[in-house]
């Protein structure tokens, strides 16, 4: 069996061929957070942020990314997405917020989805300190991973965090 590479002979890269690969149903989740202060926090929530509602604004952006994310990662095939939904989780960690990011990506075709997903964590998270770093420039952006994928040769994966 061919191994996957992402070289050629010349040992330049190129994009792996996908052709004879079947087309099966692909799914990954992935996560991110942002960690803000308390007044941030209280904005966010109550839709006073000058420039708009964030999470609003977030989502799109999430959304965005995943759909172009073959235009930012170079060895990404474009994909046709059947589904994209983020979802917002608040924490209060002591004096700090912690919003987490959950993204949901699905298709059906003949590569995964996870890069996608990771995309769409990463702007969702960017896009929420871009609309707030007038507050607070000190807002951290945590930690972004895959939690799950589903589908594909590879098989599924579930990340060993409780997320």
């Amino acid at each position: 069996m061919q191994e996957f590479t992402h070289f050629n002979e010349q040992g330049r890269a190129k994009m792996v061929d996908i052709t004879d690969k079947k087309s099966t149903f692909r799914q990954a989740v992935a996560r991110s957070s942002v960690l803000v202060n308390e007044t941030i926090y209280h904005k966010i929530t109550a839709n006073k942020i000058e420039k708009g509602d964030v999470l609003a604004v977030a989502q799109v952006a999430g959304v965005m990314a995943a759909k172009n994310t073959s235009q930012w990662i170079p060895m990404c095939h474009p994909l046709q997405l059947s589904g994209v939904d983020i979802q917002f989780d608040w924490k209060n960690t002591n004096s700090n917020y912690e919003l987490i990011i959950l993204v949901t990506v699905k298709t059906k075709g003949s590569t995964g989805v996870e890069m996608e997903a990771l995309t769409a964590a990463s702007a969702t998270a960017l896009t929420i300190y871009d609309m707030c770093k007038a507050i607070d420039k000190g807002i951290i952006i945590g930690n972004t991973y895959l939690l799950s994928k589903t589908g594909g040769k590879s098989g599924d994966y579930q990340h060993s965090s409780n997320g």
